[in-house]
C-alpha cells in the first residue's frame, strides 16, 4: 500500500518549502497529502488502471502533483524532492513540529543564532538567547520551552503499563461520546493496534482502529477530537485524525468500512517485517495485499478483508496471534500448522509473588487474600521480603513465623489456598537469606537479587548459579534485575543461568510489574530452548498490583509460551509436588 508513503513524501516536502518561505506550495502539498492519506482506494491501483488521468481525478491533485506521484510510483523517488532535501537543514522537519515555531520564526532562529536542530533550540531557550531577538521575547521563550517539553513527551517511548490502560480509557470515552452524539453509531469493533496490540514492553504513539460506515466516519472523528482529555488536534480528516492528550501522549485514530476492517487491523498491527513477509506470500500467489483488503492482482477483485482470520486463511496460513507477529519464524510455523497454543488468561490458577504490610506492601494480608479470591484464583503465595531487605522492612524470623500463624487462621476463612512463601535475598556469595531450617518450612521460596547490581558478569553469574543449586530455592525472581527506563539489566551469562536452572529443576519468574517485565520476551524465547518451566507473577505490593498479571502474560505470549510451560497454570496439588522440599 503506497498511500501512506506518498502522503509522507508530500508532508515532508511541504515542511521544507515552508522553511524556505515558499508562499503557496506547502499548502497545496499538505492538502494533497491529506487527500491521499484519506483516500479509500490504493493510489497505486488507480495509477495502474487509469494512469495520470486517474490521479488528477482525485480532489486536490493537479497536473504537477500527479507528475510527482507518477514519478514516485515508477522510480521510488521524486527528483525535485530529493534536491529539496539536500538544501534543507537536517533538523528542519523536527523543528517545524514544535508548536508555535513556524517556518518564518525558524528561519530567523537559524540565520541569527545558528539553530538547526531541536538540541540547538533547547540550548538557546535554556540560555535565554531567544528573548533578545526581535519578534520574540520572554513570553515567546516560555511558550517554546513548554512546546519543546510537550513535543518530547509525545515522542517518547511509553511503558506498556501506562499505554494499555490509557488506550482503553480513550476507547471507552470515545464509545460513550459517540453513543451520546448519535445512538446509531456502533463502535463495537474498535481496538488499539501497532506495537501496543503486540504487547511490546514500550511503544511510541497509540494507534486506534475503528469500524464504521463511510457516512458515519466524520461523526466519529468529531467525537474523537472533542474528547475532554485532548489538548491539541494535529490532524482532523474523514478517515484519520491525530491528537495529543493533556499529559503529552500522541494518539492516532483511523476509521475504516466493514469490508476493510480485518485487513486494516492486520496491517496496522504489524510488525513491519511480518507484513513484508505476508505481502511477499500474497504476490507469489497472484494477490495484492493492502490495508484495504486482499485482492486478485489481475482483476482487482477483493477476496478478503473483513477479518484478520480471513486474510491469513486466504494466504494459506493459520491465524497468527498479534504477540507473535515479529518475523521470528511465526509465518513458517503458521504454514506448517505448528504455531504454539499460547497461554491464555483463563489458564492461570494463582499468583506466586506478592507483598503485604508485613514488609513493604500497602495492603494487609487479609485484604490481599480477599482480592485474590475475588479474582477467582485457586491459590496464592504470600512472599514478603526476607530479613536482609531492611529498606523494605524485611521479616526477621520471629515476624515470619507470626505471619505463618496468621495465614493458618485466615486459611479457615477463605476458599483460596494460601501458600507460605518468602522473597528471599540472594546474598553476594549466592547463599540465601534464611537458614535451611526456615527455608524448608516454606511452601514457595522466590530467590531474588536486590543488591550489588554493578558486579562483573563472572561474579554475578556465579552468584545466581550458586543460588540455583540451593536445594530449597524454587523460583528465580526478576532474573535480569532491570527497571525499565531506570536501571539496565545486570551483567550476567544467561546461558549458564538457564543451564543451572534446568539442571536443578528451578522455575524462572516472568515478573509482571510494568516497571520490570522481567524476563523480557527475547530472554523467554532463549530460556524456552532449555526446556525450563516459568511462573508469571505480579510482585504486587497492593490489591491494585494483582491486576498486573496481564502484562507478564503478554510477555509470556510474546515468548511463545504455552499453558504447560507455566507452573501457575497447574492445580495446587501438582504445584506442591514441584516445590516439595527435602526434609534433610
Amino acid at each position: 500500500m503506497k498511500n501512506r508513503e506518498v502522503a509522507e513524501l508530500f508532508y515532508e516536502a511541504a515542511d521544507i518549502l515552508e522553511y524556505q518561505q515558499v508562499e503557496w506550495k506547502p499548502r497545496a502539498y499538505r492538502k494533497a497529502a491529506q487527500m491521499i492519506e484519506n483516500l479509500g482506494e490504493d493510489i497505486e491501483a488507480i495509477y495502474a488502471r487509469k494512469g495520470k488521468t486517474g490521479l488528477t481525478e482525485i480532489p486536490g491533485i493537479g497536473e504537477s502533483i500527479a507528475d510527482h506521484i507518477a514519478e514516485y510510483l515508477e522510480t521510488g523517488k521524486v527528483e525535485k524532492f530529493e534536491n529539496l532535501k539536500e538544501k534543507a537543514p537536517l533538523g528542519a522537519a523536527e523543528l517545524l513540529e514544535i508548536r508555535g515555531l513556524g517556518a518564518k520564526k525558524m528561519k530567523k532562529l537559524t540565520d541569527a543564532l545558528g539553530i538547526k536542530t531541536l538540541s540547538d533550540l533547547k540550548d538557546a531557550v535554556t540560555a535565554h538567547r531567544l528573548k533578545r531577538l526581535e519578534g520574540f521575547g520572554e513570553k515567546s521563550e516560555e511558550n517554546l520551552a513548554r512546546a519543546i517539553e510537550q513535543y518530547e513527551k509525545s515522542h517518547a517511548r511509553i511503558a506498556l503499563g501506562k499505554a494499555l490502560p490509557l488506550a482503553e480509557e480513550v476507547i471507552s470515552a470515545l464509545k460513550a461520546l459517540c453513543q451520546d452524539t448519535n445512538p446509531k453509531i456502533d463502535l463495537s469493533k474498535i481496538i488499539y493496534t501497532g506495537s501496543l496490540r503486540r504487547l511490546k514492553e514500550t511503544i511510541g504513539d497509540i494507534d486506534i482502529l475503528a469500524e464504521a460506515e463511510k457516512e458515519e466516519a466524520p461523526e466519529v472523528m468529531n467525537c474523537f477530537v472533542s474528547l475532554p482529555d485532548v489538548d491539541q488536534v494535529i490532524l482532523k480528516g474523514s478517515t484519520k485524525s491525530s491528537v495529543i492528550l493533556r499529559e503529552g501522549t500522541a494518539i492516532d485514530l483511523r476509521v475504516v468500512p466493514p469490508e476493510s476492517y480485518g485487513a486494516a487491523l492486520q496491517y496496522f498491527t504489524g510488525s513491519k517485517e511480518h507484513n513484508i513477509e505476508l505481502r511477499n506470500i500474497a504476490i507469489k500467489n497472484g494477490y495484492k495485499l493492502s490495508e484495504y483488503g486482499l485482492y486478485l492482482k489481475e482483476s482487482g477483485e477483493q477476496i478478503a478483508g473483513n477479518s484478520e482470520e480471513e486474510i491469513y486463511d486466504r494466504l494459506g496460513l493459520i491465524y497468527i496471534p498479534p504477540e507473535l507477529r515479529e518475523s521470528r519464524g511465526e509465518i513458517k510455523a503458521a504454514a506448517r500448522n505448528t504455531l504454539p497454543r499460547l497461554i491464555e488468561p483463563g489458564d492461570l490458577r494463582g499468583d506466586l509473588h506478592m507483598h503485604t504490610t508485613y514488609s513493604e506492601g500497602k495492603d494487609s494480608l487479609k485484604t490481599m487474600i480477599g482480592r485474590a479470591e475475588a479474582l477467582g484464583y485457586e491459590y496464592i503465595a504470600v512472599t514478603d521480603h526476607s530479613r536482609s531487605q531492611k529498606v523494605a522492612n524485611g521479616l526477621e524470623i520471629e515476624k515470619l513465623k507470626a505471619q505463618w500463624e496468621e495465614i493458618d487462621k485466615l486459611s479457615k476463612r477463605f476458599r483460596i489456598k494460601i501458600l507460605k512463601g518468602s522473597e528471599v535475598d540472594i546474598l553476594k556469595d549466592g547463599s540465601l537469606d534464611y537458614p535451611d531450617e526456615i527455608l524448608r518450612e516454606l511452601d514457595v521460596v522466590v530467590g531474588s537479587i536486590h543488591s550489588g547490581f554493578a558486579s562483573p558478569e563472572r561474579k554475578m553469574t556465579e552468584r545466581i548459579v550458586t543460588a540455583l543449586e540451593h536445594r530449597y530455592l524454587d523460583i528465580l525472581g526478576h532474573p535480569s534485575g532491570r527497571l525499565l527506563g531506570r536501571r539496565e539489566p545486570y551483567a550476567v551469562n544467561f546461558e549458564k543461568v538457564f543451564e543451572a536452572a534446568a539442571a536443578n529443576g528451578k522455575v524462572i519468574e516472568i515478573n509482571s510489574q510494568p516497571s520490570r517485565l522481567d524476563l523480557n520476551d527475547e530472554l523467554i524465547l532463549r530460556a524456552k530452548t532449555f526446556d525450563l518451566k516459568f511462573c508469571i507473577s505480579t510482585d504486587s505490593h497492593s490489591t491494585t498490583g494483582l491486576s498486573f498479571m496481564r502484562y507478564g502474560l503478554g510477555q509470556a505470549r510474546r515468548g511463545w509460551l504455552e499453558k504447560e510451560d507455566v507452573v501457575n497454570t497447574y492445580p495446587c496439588s501438582r504445584l506442591k509436588e514441584i516445590f516439595t522440599k527435602p526434609k534433610t
